[in-house]
C-alpha cells in the first residue's frame, strides 16, 4: 500500500527532516500548506522543488493524504493536528506536540473519537543514527540493567534568524517544554519506563535581559521505578562550535555506560554519530552513523497495519503530559 503526506506548517525547520525521511521511504509529498511566508519556506523550496503549495487550509485537510507533517508554531500544532485527524489523517508532529495541558487533554479525545495516530517526531532520538545503535545495544545488555541517563540539549541561539514568536512563552511553550521533551523521551525509552516523576524543574533567563519571553537554560530530575535522569538544556551554544549545539547523552547500567556524542565530538573524530561503549568486555568508540532511522519506516508500517512499532501512543502522550509539567512546576518556582 502506497503512502501520501501532507506538510502543515513550516514554521519549524525541523519540518526538513520530517519531509525529507518520509519521502526516502517511498511516502509522496502531495502538497504542502503553511500560514504566510516564514524564513523556512525558502528553504523548503529550494529542497523541494516539486512539492506544489497549496492555497487554503481546507484545500490540504482535503486533499486525502494518509499523514500530515506539522512543523508549524508550537502553540497552533495542537489545532492543526485535531483538524487533521478529524479528516481522516495521522499525524507526525514536530516536538513539542502540544504546548499545554488543555491542548494535549484534546488531542487525546481526538485520537480516541477517531483512531489516528498521534506521533511526535523526537528527533535527538528518531532522526541521530546513534540513538538507534545505543537502542540496540542496550537491548543486547551491553551495559547491564540501565539505571541513569544524563541528557543535554545545548542549543545555538542564532537570535537574527529567529521570529518574532521564538521570543513569546506562549507561542513556543517553554524551553523544557520545547527542547526538554527529547530528554524526556530518551529516559522513558532507555530505562524501559511506563511514566515517571518530576522531582525538580527549574528555568530561567540568565542572559537575555532584553527578550523577557525567553527561557535561555533549564534543568529537570526526574525518577521512575527502573531509575533516575537529569536533563540540562539551554541556548548558549558557542559561536565557534561548527554546529547547532554538542548535544549528549550518558546512560549509565548495572555492567557499563554508552556515551552518545550526537552531532561533534570536539578535539576527537570529525563526523557525527560517536558512541562510546565501555563494560567489562570492552571500551572503544563507535562510528554509529550508519545505524539507520527505523522511525520512519515504522510509523509507515503503523499507518497501514494500525499497530505501534515506531513508538506507542501511550508513550507519545507522556512524554509531553511529564514535560508540561515540568514546565509548570519550574514556572512555580
Amino acid at each position: 500500500m502506497s503512502l501520501t503526506c501532507v506538510a502543515l506548517g513550516l514554521d519549524h525547520r525541523h519540518i526538513y527532516g520530517m519531509t525529507e525521511n518520509m519521502r526516502k521511504i517511498g511516502v509522496d509529498c502531495v502538497g504542502y500548506w503553511t500560514q504566510g511566508d516564514p524564513e523556512t519556506l525558502v528553504g523548503y523550496v529550494k529542497r523541494f522543488p516539486d512539492i506544489p503549495r497549496l492555497a487554503r487550509l481546507e484545500d490540504a485537510l482535503a486533499c486525502g493524504a494518509d499523514l500530515a507533517l506539522i512543523s508549524a508554531i508550537p502553540a497552533d500544532r495542537a489545532a492543526l493536528t485535531i483538524r487533521a485527524m478529524q479528516n481522516g489523517m495521522d499525524v507526525m508532529s514536530d516536538k513539542p506536540g502540544c504546548t499545554t495541558f488543555e491542548q494535549l487533554e484534546q488531542i487525546k479525545q481526538t485520537v480516541a473519537d477517531t483512531g489516528r495516530i498521534w506521533s511526535v517526531n523526537f528527533s535527538e532520538r528518531f532522526e541521530s543514527p546513534v540513538s538507534t545503535r545505543a537502542t540496540e545495544l542496550v537491548e543486547a545488555g551491553a551495559i547491564g540493567r540501565v539505571i541513569q541517563t544524563v541528557g543535554l540539549g545545548p542549543h545555538r541561539l542564532n537570535r537574527a534568524t529567529r521570529p518574532e514568536w521564538f521570543f513569546q512563552r506562549d507561542r513556543y511553550g517553554g524551553i523544557l517544554t520545547d527542547i526538554a521533551s527529547h530528554q524526556i523521551d530518551q529516559f522513558l525509552h532507555y530505562t524501559g519506563s511506563k511514566t515517571a516523576e518530576i522531582t525538580n524543574a527549574y528555568v530561567a533567563n540568565c542572559a537575555n535581559p532584553q527578550d523577557p519571553g525567553l527561557q535561555d537554560f533549564g534543568e529537570v530530575n526526574l525518577r521512575s521505578e527502573n531509575g533516575t535522569g537529569y536533563i540540562r538544556v539551554d541556548w548558549f551554544t558557542p559561536d565557534a562550535l561548527p554546529n547547532w549545539g554538542d548535544g549528549r547523552l550518558t546512560i549509565l547500567g548495572t555492567e557499563g555506560y554508552i556515551e552518545l556524542r550526537k552531532y561533534v565530538d570536539v578535539g576527537g573524530v570529525p563526523g557525527t554519530d560517536h558512541l562510546i561503549l565501555v563494560n567489562g568486555e570492552t571500551c572503544q568508540k563507535i562510528d554509529a552513523s550508519d545505524a539507520g532511522l527505523p522511525y520512519f519506516a515504522r510509523l509507515a508500517d503503523d499507518i497501514r497495519n494500525r499497530t505501534e512499532t515506531a513508538m506507542s501512543q501511550t508513550h507519545c502522550f507522556t512524554v509531553m503530559e511529564l514535560a508540561l509539567y515540568a514546565q509548570e512546576m519550574a514556572e512555580r518556582r
